[in-house]
């Protein structure tokens, strides 16, 4: 194929180069296994740099519509899926492969099978203790925080958020049996122009508040401070991210053992819990660039440019039928509210878990990235079977008929119903969903697991219909 660029075109030339060759692609122009031209000749032909190539290369693979081979040979797909490719094609990743190809590489800690990388006690030297370190954030969430904002002047909003930002750490250390005196730093990277003072205000206040909350339930979180960098040339709006660290006994932590024969439990991720103040949609915070842009109206593109990537393809950028403020359909949230719902934190749960039946607890799987299928990474030579799940949530729903995404990729992008897995003999099921329910969390036994050649995983969707996964 010939491509052309224009060097004096608005759209960057990197841009016109990855839109000629997706379009050749969709059109047939492109068949699968077809050869790309090579980065050199083709920066040759247009007097451009070999890096301006090599990025529109990157991203077209990032999309799962090419593939690098050996010697930095490019070739279409042969296994296209425009579905499949809508989440990386806004530049997210559900499973980061490439993220895991590198940090795979890396020391696996002490106990290398646990959910998050544990280490000897470097800070107090304890040989019979160790320390678990952990990042995270609210990600992209705090973006649909920001056009509330806009839109109302109302900055509380980010109160949700910095709770949004706390629960995707602690949440993942409670995976490991974390479950006292855990030391949260917040950084808050902010364009100061949109973000001003009183938001910075509000995501302090709603970090004391949450944390408060945790510690009148039981669970001690605090403040170590934080840093916040007005960063307008790296983002339009606001990042809000933490940092968690805790020391524990070694012999408290939870290995996740994960074998064949174990009940897998699921809490659900909606409803109003004991320690929350109003319902919760379950959307946790997850999947939330696919929802921002699926759900909400083209109005916001126009209106508030600082909210997206314009290098995204302009079909996949605020596409959806709706406004914050409209009704979720079947449910008495607004659409605002169910995309704001604050991230459920399991904590208090948890704690009494491992307070009343430790020696029961194979392991702990909070289904963040990856969603229903993040099991994939732990265990060795496990078939995970999920043939009872919940029905899924009124905003996922909502999600998948706007968007048109399979259900398959929604199950792997979205928690579709529960957030967090117990691992325990059947015996012990009624333990843990007693528990759970303790707390007005709903929990059932939404599948188990028997032995395989691999790790894989058979799920039963809410329609019946059976997809299977395979371990990267």
């Amino acid at each position: 194929m010939k491509i052309r660029v224009d060097k004096n075109a608005s759209t960057p030339v990197f841009r016109q180069i990855v839109d000629q060759i997706h379009f050749a692609i969709n059109s047939g122009d492109l068949m699968p296994d077809s050869k790309l031209p090579s980065i050199r000749s083709l920066a040759h032909a247009n007097s451009i740099a070999t890096n301006t190539v090599a990025k529109a290369y990157r991203q077209l693979e990032f999309r799962g519509i090419v593939e690098a081979r050996d010697r930095s040979v490019y070739r279409v797909s042969g296994n296209r899926n425009a579905d499949t490719s809508r989440y990386q094609a806004r530049g997210v990743s559900a499973d980061k492969t490439e993220v895991h190809d590198a940090v795979d590489k890396l020391d696996d800690g002490i106990f290398p099978g646990a959910f998050c990388k544990i280490t000897e006690d470097f800070l107090s030297g304890d040989p019979y203790k160790c320390n678990v370190i952990h990042a995270d954030g609210s990600g992209s969430k705090s973006i649909i925080a920001y056009l509330h904002y806009k839109e109302t002047g109302d900055s509380s909003v980010f109160h949700g958020i910095a709770q949004d930002s706390i629960v995707m750490n602690l949440d993942d250390l409670i995976c490991v049996g974390v479950n006292d005196r855990i030391l949260f730093s917040s950084t808050i990277n902010r364009n100061a122009l949109n973000c001003p003072g009183e938001v910075v205000n509000a995501l302090i206040q709603g970090t004391e508040a949450f944390m408060a909350n945790m510690r009148d339930h039981g669970v001690d979180l605090f403040s170590g401070g934080g840093e916040t960098a007005d960063v307008g040339d790296l983002t339009g709006t606001v990042v809000v991210d933490s940092c968690a660290v805790a020391i524990m006994q070694k012999d408290r932590v939870i290995t996740n053992d994960i074998r064949p024969g174990l009940a897998i439990i699921g809490l659900a991720s909606a409803g109003q819990s004991t320690y929350e103040d109003t319902e919760n949609s379950g959307i946790g915070s997850n999947g939330l660039t696919s929802a921002r842009h699926d759900m909400l109206h083209d109005d916001y593109a126009r209106r508030y440019p600082e909210s997206y990537d314009s290098n995204m393809p302009k079909d996949l950028v605020y596409c959806g039928p709706w406004r914050l403020d409209d009704r979720l359909p079947d449910s008495s949230l607004s659409i605002g509210a169910a995309l704001l719902s604050p991230t459920r934190s399991y904590a208090p749960v948890v704690q009494v878990l491992l307070a009343e039946m430790a020696d029961a607890v194979n392991g702990i799987i909070h289904c963040s990235g990856g969603a229903q299928t993040k099991c994939l990474k732990f265990g060795s030579g496990v078939h995970f079977v999920k043939d009872d799940l919940f029905p899924p949530p009124v905003v996922f729903n909502a999600i998948q008929s706007a968007s048109g995404t399979d259900w398959k990729e929604m199950y792997k992008v979205f928690n579709m119903g529960h957030r967090m897995e117990i691992y325990v003999p059947p015996s012990r099921t009624n333990e843990v969903i007693d528990i759970a329910r303790s707390f007005n969390i709903p929990a059932r036994q939404i599948g188990f697991t028997e032995r395989a050649d691999d790790n894989q995983l058979t799920l039963t969707d809410c329609h019946g219909n059976i997809h299977r996964y395979n371990a990267v």
